[in-house]
């Protein structure tokens, strides 16, 4: 039976190109600090029509494998979450495939998981459960989840982002998952939706969103205080009589205001719980005097109370939330993947900021709606993950692009995305070129069939400098050994 199952390495794929949020706010014409300090973001990644979610996944495929010395052999497992759907049949776990038929490897179970932005858990929770199950073989798994988000014109368009997170499941990881701890809340809602199959863009009621997200916070944070004291034996709380169980928090980053107020919701739900868990807080106390009385669906807007717990929860926010937002501040929201662009900007401060026995509590969230809490603990080196993948230095290494050519970009996105007939690069004149090595469509026939390419790069090069991952060489022999049983 496998132990220790977990994330074993890790890696991502980004656009090339951003646009300054300070640049949108003036393009638009809005307040300075509208979309910077209201919405707590920097940047915004983004792409062209030359770029969709099969080759944005391809390049992270290809970015993990090369990266980490792995052949196509050795995986036995590929999930995908996204909601960027493209075809309303064939997945883009089907069309991943294409990378495998070099190696000859077809026995690749997953498929991709579709709901908002909750895609990219399913696709873990699968892939962590089938290699603790009896059905594993021996190989790894791999979780792709990603999207590229866009809005048509107006207040939702700086909210969109574009990314690609790649993770490799194994046992023996360095970052585990404490499966027993999952707290789910689905029900149905139509907070945000893409019922127009013709357009990419969404269907936004932005004030139920909001709602939605922080009830779907609360319940779960609830239920998952409960299964941790029937699990553990003690209360759980992130700002009660017993903090330092979480050290760290990750959490779905529509915006980065947003996840702000969802950790202050935090502090609320302890307060509320009462007794021991307030214990000598004074704050606590204060809280649960000045709004313990409030509805549910009040608490939702009632500004006093969201001001009161970010105010009180700030030092423990700038600590545990805030340094693990960067690539979401950067990035925008990659839906399926933002959380987990979150576990990246963690495992890049690694080195500073977290330790071994570390517990991680995360959680997503999907429209609709779909979510979760739950935690990971760190239990050996994040070194060679953080140095692999060198999020920060890539974030940097973008060109930034104008508001104008951001524009342009998403108008060539709705001239060609129901379109059929027709090549790349000859209309792909926006200068928006991808990544050296990446992945990119090079056309669409006349029968809707997508044709990819990939450019030149020194990627091969840099993989065969780098060591092979102990774990990788380790899983290649207990496959080994597996198969002569």
């Amino acid at each position: 039976m496998a132990r220790n199952v977990g994330i074993v390495a890790s890696d991502c794929y980004f656009p090339s190109t951003y646009v300054a949020q300070e640049d949108l706010e003036q393009y638009d014409g809005i307040a300075a600090g509208k979309y910077t300090k209201g919405l707590g973001q920097t940047n915004m990644a983004f792409v062209g029509a030359g770029e969709d979610i099969n080759s944005m996944c391809m390049s992270a495929l290809s970015n993990l494998m090369d990266k980490y010395g792995l052949n196509y052999n050795d995986i036995g497992r590929l999930e995908v979450g996204t909601e960027t759907i493209i075809d309303k049949s064939k997945s883009t776990k089907t069309s991943l495939m294409s990378l495998f038929t070099e190696s000859g490897n077809s026995d690749v179970l997953g498929i991709t998981n579709v709901n908002a932005c909750y895609g990219g858990t399913s696709a873990l929770f699968n892939t962590i459960d089938w290699v603790e199950s009896s059905a594993w073989d021996g190989r790894y798994g791999v979780v792709l989840c990603g999207d590229i988000a866009v809005y048509e014109k107006g207040p939702a368009r700086p909210t969109g982002g574009a990314g690609v997170v790649a993770l490799l499941v194994g046992p023996n990881a360095p970052l585990t998952f404490e499966n027993k701890l999952r707290s789910s809340h689905f029900e149905d809602a139509y907070d945000f939706y893409k019922p127009f199959l013709s357009s990419e863009y969404p269907a936004v009621d932005g004030h139920l969103s909001n709602s939605c997200y922080l009830r779907a916070v609360d319940r779960c944070y609830n239920l998952y205080t409960k299964k941790f004291k029937e699990a553990y034996g003690e209360d759980f709380d992130v700002f009660g009589n017993s903090p330092g169980k979480a050290q760290h928090a990750l959490f779905h980053q529509p915006y980065t205001k947003l996840v702000q107020k969802s950790y202050a919701r935090l502090m609320y739900n302890d307060a509320k719980r009462g007794g021991d868990i307030v214990g000598d807080s004074e704050i606590l106390k204060e809280i649960a005097a000045e709004f313990g009385e409030v509805d549910d669906v009040a608490s939702y807007t009632d500004r006093a109370l969201d001001k009161k717990c970010v105010t009180a929860s700030a030092d423990a926010y700038n600590e545990r939330v805030f340094p693990y937002t960067i690539a979401g501040r950067n990035l925008g929201n990659s839906y399926t993947g933002s959380l987990y662009f979150g576990l990246l900007s963690l495992i890049a401060q690694s080195d500073k900021l977290a330790k071994k026995d570390d517990r991680v509590l995360m959680f997503s969230y999907g429209s609709g709606l779909a979510a979760t809490m739950f935690s990971a603990k760190i239990e050996g080196s994040l070194e060679e993950q953080r140095t692999t993948c060198n999020l920060l230095a890539r974030l940097d290494d973008r060109v930034k692009a104008t508001p104008e050519q951001f524009t342009e970009a998403l108008e060539m996105r709705e001239q060609f995305y129901t379109a059929t007939d027709f090549e790349f690069p000859s209309v792909n004149d926006t200068k928006l070129a991808p990544h050296p090595g990446s992945f990119s469509l090079a056309g669409v026939d006349s029968m809707g069939r997508r044709a990819y390419t990939r450019s030149q790069s020194s990627v091969a090069e840099a993989a065969s400098s780098r060591a092979f991952s102990t774990n990788v060489r380790a899983m290649r022999f207990a496959r080994r050994a597996l198969l002569r049983r």
